[in-house]
């Protein structure tokens, strides 16, 4: 978990702003601190420079515009993270182990690696059979207490787990447990995904860690299913039906809603929600 509300304010502050050219010191000043002690607090907190952890996000969310945004050519997408043609490419290849044209040409496949099961592909459906199961619908704002995690998605049961139990006294019959999420496992390293664990709480209630999650449009799939097969699910909406329905993923984050938890059986039942313009 990432514990230091600087270093936690600071990751928002780069998540929001990937298309911009943010400095080392462009971070600092947001969070008031000088230069060499953010430095020092945030690779304490995350394992990772600053420039780095930079770097490293513009290159993810540029992949994961690649394989959303299949018309958007390659030079426009890295020019919308500060790179010239030639730089990206290199910075891209550097990064993925492969070149932004060889990545492109393996996404949107029926089937790709699995990351959490070895030796395993997740097998997708046709985009027919997603598009039966998807909703188009506006979702109200969200005001949650939450909690940001730099880790490994594999450790979410125990971590809601004691999330639960540490805001147990704002727990009530209308709470929603919410997980967001920033990045696609199947790009960045499992150990390195950015994601918040949040719950509904009453409006009122102003915590130094309340925050409000922005309602509006979204494609939301009803997943009934195993925990394991989360993934899979999740995966095939994104590599088979958002290329293809006619909707781009906008600049919100996606968001998993938690209906029902069966931790006896693996089972839940849940909304994945797709933010789309």
């Amino acid at each position: 978990m990432v514990t230091n509300e600087l270093v936690s304010k600071a990751i928002e502050y780069i998540v929001e702003n990937l298309n911009e050219e943010i400095t080392i010191e462009d971070v600092a000043d947001y969070c008031h601190l000088s230069k060499y002690y953010f430095c020092r607090i945030f690779k304490a907190e995350t394992g990772e420079g600053v420039y780095a952890f930079i770097k490293r996000l513009k290159m993810e969310q540029s992949a994961i515009e690649m394989k959303l945004g299949k018309n958007k050519s390659i030079t426009d997408i890295g020019m919308t993270y500060g790179y010239s043609s030639s730089n990206y490419s290199t910075a891209f290849k550097k990064h993925h182990h492969l070149s932004p044209a060889e990545f492109r040409k393996t996404v949107n496949a029926i089937c790709a690696p699995h990351p959490y099961i070895s030796d395993h592909l997740a097998k997708f459906q046709s985009f027919e059979e997603y598009n039966q199961k998807i909703e188009i619908r506006e979702l109200a704002d969200f005001w949650v207490i939450y909690e940001r995690y730099l880790g490994n998605y594999l450790d979410l049961g125990e971590q809601w787990l004691t999330f639960v139990a540490k805001y147990q006294a704002y727990v009530n019959c209308d709470a929603l447990l919410i997980e967001r999420f920033y990045d696609d496992p199947s790009i960045t390293k499992v150990s390195q995904c950015l994601y918040d664990l949040c719950m509904t709480v009453d409006a009122n209630l102003r915590l130094e860690n309340t925050t409000s999650i922005e309602g509006g449009k979204f494609a939301i799939y009803r997943f009934d299913g195993l925990i394991k097969d989360i993934y899979e699910s999740l995966q095939g909406i994104f590599n088979i039906w958002l290329p293809n329905s006619g909707y781009k993923m906008d600049e919100r984050y996606g968001l998993d809603i938690y209906r029902k938890i069966d931790r006896e059986n693996s089972h839940v039942i849940m909304d994945l929600c797709i933010p789309i313009k």
